[in-house]
């Protein structure tokens, strides 16, 4: 679909932040007087079946005064990405549609007649606003701080944002302001838009941890165009979880660890092009996170995958209660530990960072010959390379898979959920029902080894949890006394993780076996 890009970036902020935020030195410089606040209504329009949700889009009536200004916008696929979106805007004579005026060939589909009979208002918000105009050497962004609520029938939530949109200039100026704005005020990125959090409160959708979304890839993007469009969504799913998270959620926690593998992930098949200080600190970052959250998610995997079976059995023996108390416990301060650093300054000063990194970051502008090349080289051919890189290693390493030790077995896992995370971010790249086809039986053989492997290495990571639950220290680093009872129930933990060792060694071997047999997708 053609039409105006809008590059904005949402940034939610605490209400009780808002007088803080129009005091800042920034703003009392934009304009010598405040400007008035203005309010805006603005009404949804869908079907009830909701067929424009389903096609991605959104269209709204906004009242300013005595205007009317209809939007449509796109809020789904590769264009609705998180810093820039297609919209076709329009004033219009009154309050109800007039998509007559949308010129846009791409659009009459959409809005068939069946659909244009069908639209009624579903939801609305209503927001005041107060509109900044940020000079940036040679950018102009608009500023604006809207405090409201959205609305659907009886159901309400509350709106508080602030909204940078890049009028004339540089993108990077944006990202730029965001961060000169967090270190003032505590601004976290928004990966919600308006039309979605009424679309949620139409569906009465509860607040749950959320998947990869899938990436819209083309054969003819570039390697650039193409690892953005990968890291946005990584970036998108990370924030997507961090609410969920902060409420205990052990999805969440998964999730928001699954999001910082796939950017890591996204980085290695890109590396070649990405090799900078910048880039390196973020890497530094993502490590930083990933391993605050850790702790939480082993110890879940761990008392509800090998405590918990034990502690139900009929005979569960002497000790399970005190050791279950005990992991409980560290489980809490491990919850404590992920939801302080998500809640901390340094992760929210993260986020934005990878933001203006995936956006226009060094490695966007590197002038070396070779690295410009790169970034311009056709991702079909270099997605082919990579996948079949990846694959010949698997492949190598599986045929000894019963001789690797643990910590082979390990890097093995590594390299199959790499070339897992590859297989699903390089799917546009080769288009065709068949294609998808092969591509699916591909991948559901290599989550099969994945998940062998991955059990193997949850019975070494449990090995280590035992081992620090019986050679725990005080706060002087001396070794405090285990209960017997405790020690034997961590002994019996262990054996049984040991004892399955072999027979999960069998089933990677037979995941192994099975997924020689499948067919490379792009080739």
């Amino acid at each position: 679909m053609s039409a105006p890009r809008e590059v904005e970036l949402k940034l939610e902020v605490p209400a009780d932040s808002l007088h803080r935020l129009a005091r800042s030195s920034l703003l009392q410089a934009a304009r010598k007087k405040p400007p008035k606040p203005a309010t805006l209504v603005s009404v949804y329009f869908d079907t009830d079946k909701l067929k424009l949700r389903d096609k991605g889009l959104s269209l709204r009536v906004r009242r300013i005064g005595r205007r009317h200004v209809q939007t449509i916008k796109q809020e789904t696929g590769e264009s609705a990405v998180l810093f820039a979106r297609k919209e076709w805007e329009h004033q219009i004579g009154g309050s109800q549609p007039e998509l007559e005026v949308t010129k846009d060939g791409a659009l009459k589909p959409v809005f068939s007649k069946a659909v244009r009979r069908g639209l009624k208002p579903i939801f609305e918000t209503r927001v005041s606003r107060r509109v900044y105009p940020i000079r940036r050497g040679d950018s102009v962004i608009e500023l604006t701080v809207e405090k409201g609520k959205v609305e659907a029938g009886r159901h309400s939530s509350p709106l508080c944002e602030v909204e940078l949109e890049l009028k004339r200039g540089e993108s990077a100026e944006l990202f730029k302001l965001a961060r000169t704005l967090a270190e003032e005020i505590p601004l976290s990125l928004a990966v919600k838009s308006k039309a979605e959090r009424g679309y949620a409160l139409i569906a009465g959708e509860v607040l749950e941890a959320v998947k990869a979304a899938p990436i819209a890839l083309a054969p003819d993007f570039s390697r650039q165009i193409a690892f953005q469009a990968i890291a946005r969504a990584c970036l998108h799913h990370l924030v997507a979880n961090q609410a969920v998270t902060l409420r205990g959620d052990a999805e969440g926690v998964h999730q928001m660890r699954v999001a910082l593998r796939r950017m890591r992930a996204a980085i290695s098949l890109f590396a070649d092009m990405l090799h900078d200080p910048q880039t390196e600190q973020m890497k530094e970052q993502f490590k930083w996170i990933t391993q605050e959250l850790g702790p939480a998610r082993e110890l879940d995997v761990f008392i509800s995958r090998v405590v918990k079976p034990l502690a139900q059995g009929r005979r569960n023996g002497a000790g399970v209660a005190v050791l279950t108390k005990d992991l409980q416990q560290r489980r809490e301060e491990a919850y404590a530990r992920a939801c302080a650093a998500v809640e901390s300054p340094r992760f929210r000063g993260l986020v934005l960072d990878t933001a203006y990194w995936i956006e226009a970051g060094d490695w966007t502008r590197n002038p070396d010959d070779l690295t410009r090349l790169l970034r311009e080289q056709a991702i079909v051919g270099a997605a082919a390379d990579e996948l079949g890189r990846r694959w010949k290693k698997i492949l190598k390493a599986g045929a000894r898979l019963g001789e690797l030790d643990p910590e082979r077995r390990h890097k093995m896992r590594l390299q199959a959920k790499k070339l897992r995370y590859a297989s699903e971010f390089f799917a546009g790249a080769f288009p065709g029902k068949k294609t998808g086809r092969r591509r699916e039986a591909f991948v559901a053989a290599l989550e099969k080894l994945q998940d062998a492997l991955g059990d193997l290495n949850d019975i070494a990571v449990h090995a280590g949890l035992t081992e620090r639950i019986l050679h725990t220290q005080d706060a002087r680093g001396k070794q405090r006394p285990v209960r017997a009872k405790k020690a034997f129930a961590a002994g019996r933990l262990s054996g049984r993780e040991e004892a399955r060792i072999a027979y999960v060694l069998k089933d990677a071997q037979r995941a192994y076996r099975a997924f020689t047999k499948a067919k490379p997708f792009w080739s």
